[in-house]
């Protein structure tokens, strides 16, 4: 896999709440579940919104996201760095609801050292939300917006369509 896709078919929380949705993710050819990991708190996943960049169209969050990179040249960036240049090419990162849809439809996508962010959603201080890899299977984790990490990159979006 190149780590690009054409499209993914987005079904927002309220339809599809993320405690729900982690769970069906696994990796590419794995039988393990995905997780969220204990890091959020009960009830901060509910504070990590899109941002105005990166709100979804249409109703209920249910959109089409299109021309999705996971984008590991961004790997070893801090995510404040790689979100400005993906803004700067007219790009905008995904959401944590963008991730795990991409990561169910295409479990490909998710592999060792090409793990990425999801700077679409935020919570109003310095953490980023990320998957990757942990115990063999998918983790919705987060990570401070001003450390890099060699294994982890920016997803990002052409456009959202409703």
């Amino acid at each position: 896999m190149t780590g690009r896709v054409p499209f993914v078919l987005v079904v927002g929380r309220a339809l599809a709440p993320v405690e729900r949705t982690m769970p069906l993710t696994t990796l590419h050819g794995g039988r393990l579940p995905g997780f969220v990991d204990r890091s959020f708190e009960p009830g901060s996943l509910e504070r990590f919104l899109a941002t105005e960049e990166a709100r979804p169209p249409g109703r209920d969050g249910v959109h089409l996201l299109c021309e999705v990179e996971r984008g590991e040249e961004f790997c070893g960036v801090v995510p404040g760095d790689a979100m400005a240049t993906v803004a700067e090419r007219g790009r905008t990162p995904l959401t944590i609801e963008e991730g795990i849809a991409l990561l169910t439809l295409f479990p490909e996508i998710l592999v060792k050292n090409k793990c990425f962010s999801l700077g679409g959603s935020r919570c109003g201080d310095r953490r980023v939300p990320a998957l990757w890899i942990s115990k063999r299977a998918p983790k919705l984790g987060w990570c401070w917006e001003g450390n890099p990490h060699t294994w982890l990159g920016m997803a990002s979006a052409g456009a959202r369509h409703a």
